[in-house]
């Protein structure tokens, strides 16, 4: 069990570490993003970053929370069983 905690918060900071370089959009925002920035207007292209990665961290947050919730209650049922055996 601890080797999936251990898993998985590598995973979590490997993830936390690269939220800085996933600036990344697709084809046609990008296109979007460049014409609206020539114009002028960059606002948009802040906010549309922040909201890419605001769906990209939001799987990353509630797997790592189910892993967490599951870890804890194994942790609990082992301890019963240790208990019910002694």
């Amino acid at each position: 069990m601890r080797s999936i905690l251990t898993i998985s918060l590598i995973i979590a900071g490997l993830v936390a570490s690269g939220i800085n370089s996933a600036m990344a959009q697709c084809a046609m925002c990008r296109i979007s993003l460049e014409n609206n920035v020539s114009n002028g207007d960059i606002g948009i292209s802040a906010n549309l970053n922040l909201g890419i990665l605001y769906l990209f961290a939001t799987p990353y947050v509630l797997i790592g929370v189910i892993v967490l919730l599951w870890y804890r209650k194994s942790k609990e049922n082992k301890q019963l069983e240790s208990n019910i055996q002694r």
